[in-house]
């Protein structure tokens, strides 16, 4: 939990500066958050090893298709980027290209679910 308040913080406080950036300059403003995010999500990968080990335990436990299973985290992944990348698109101004890439993100995820 430490982990998750330590990112709240850094958020926060990015946030902060983000917000102070903008005033003078709105380009260093915007590479900010993106650093912010990158690190933030970096950050939050400790919190997938136990639920990729939960994930494991299930398919042992039922003998269940590890295709399924990749897929699905594949898919989870996609959503997630795509999530992401269309709010950082939202915050420099271009809400655009942001829902084009939420959109061509459900494609891609639609693909990926085929062979289920």
């Amino acid at each position: 939990m430490s982990v998750f308040l330590r990112i709240l913080v850094g958020i926060l406080v990015g946030t902060i500066l983000c917000l102070i950036l903008s005033k003078y300059n709105k380009d260093f403003s915007l590479v900010l958050s993106i650093v912010i995010c990158c690190t933030s999500i970096a950050g939050a990968f400790l919190y997938l090893d136990p639920i990729i080990g939960f994930i494991d335990g299930l398919k042992a436990l039922g003998n269940l298709d590890t295709q399924m299973f990749s897929i699905l985290l594949k898919v989870t992944g996609i959503g997630l980027l795509s999530e992401i990348t269309a709010m950082i698109c939202k915050d420099a101004g271009n809400d655009t290209l942001g829902k084009t890439l939420q959109i061509i993100g459900v494609f891609v995820m639609l693909y990926l679910s085929l062979p289920m």
